[in-house]
């Protein structure tokens, strides 16, 4: 099969691309590389494997590769609420336009599985879990495009929308601002940690489940097609504070501090139920507590210590 991965470069795509490949499928990667991210090399000795540097909003480039493509994957996005707000006229060309545009010269024979996100929950209702038949009520311009973007890629009849929690794990193109990530690697270098809002829960996955979550849409797309389908760990909706004590459990000296002031920018809240593509089933391997060890090894390589003397 050929698949078109946009943004194939980034966090989740330098899993999936590997992956991809080595089940003999031919993946060709459009990516910016914005961040200088090297997370492919490795694939290049693949005769599978081919690379484009360009922009997912040419739309003359997007039609010549979608034109060969089976399967678009369409990765490429400004991830994340605060990347979202302070860039929001790129955060919609890109998150939005771009993979409308991209669906739009896509026929009715070739499938489209997008990530969207369960962040468009916003805020649930105590003890409640959220569905896919739950109203979404997004509380950030990054959940709201994903919101406008889902409706639009489902309305095309050859897609499938995966809403995927909270992900984490390591990936060659490393991102340490997603929550687990971050916390852990605050317990592994500082040590400490001060939480505002502490009790706000949210589900988690890890990035390797994800790959597989796409494979198995992959494998299962007439089954599964024009639905949208949360995508997370069924015994990891834990709030920020039962979060900090798991990685405590492996990171003994990380000390925690709840603030009874401050606000959390994002203000989401809510527990998920990932029982839909279970059913189809999709299984998740990874538990949070192998994730967080993980990340624990992980960061004895990783620091982010360009700018220090210490």
């Amino acid at each position: 099969m050929n698949i078109l991965v946009t943004g194939g470069a980034g966090y989740l795509g330098s899993i999936l691309v590997p992956r991809l490949l080595a089940l003999g499928h031919r993946v060709t990667v459009l990516d910016s590389f914005l961040y200088g991210q090297t997370s492919l090399l490795d694939c290049c000795h693949d005769p599978l494997f081919d690379v484009v540097r360009g922009d997912v909003r040419d739309e003359a480039l997007v039609r010549r590769l979608v034109a060969k493509a089976d399967a678009v994957i369409p990765l490429a996005c400004l991830v994340g609420a605060p990347a979202c707000a302070m860039h929001p006229e790129e955060a919609r060309s890109i998150n939005l336009d771009a993979v409308k545009m991209l669906a739009g010269l896509t026929s009715p024979s070739q499938m489209i599985l997008s990530p969207t996100t369960n962040s468009g929950y916003g805020v649930g209702e105590e003890g409640i879990y959220c569905t896919e038949e739950t109203p979404l009520r997004p509380v950030s311009l990054y959940g709201r495009l994903k919101v406008e973007l889902e409706e639009a890629l489902l309305a095309t009849g050859h897609a499938i929308s995966l809403r995927l929690a909270t992900v984490c794990g390591i990936s060659p193109r490393m991102r340490l601002d997603l929550l687990v990530n971050d916390f852990t690697y605050r317990a592994v270098t500082d040590r400490f940690i001060v939480l505002f809002e502490s009790h706000f829960k949210r589900n988690y996955i890890h990035v390797h489940d994800v790959a597989s979550a796409f494979i198995h849409a992959l494998d299962h797309f007439d089954a599964m097609k024009n639905q949208a389908y949360n995508v997370g760990l069924s015994d990891a909706n834990l709030s920020k504070m039962e979060l900090c004590l798991e990685i405590k459990k492996q990171v003994p000296d990380f000390h925690i501090v709840e603030s009874p002031i401050g606000k959390d920018p994002d203000q989401r809240n809510y527990i998920v139920s990932n029982a839909k593509i279970e059913a189809t089933g999709f299984k998740p391997q990874v538990s949070l507590q192998a994730a967080i060890a993980e990340l624990v090894k992980g960061y004895q390589i990783v620091r982010r210590n360009a700018f220090t003397n210490l």
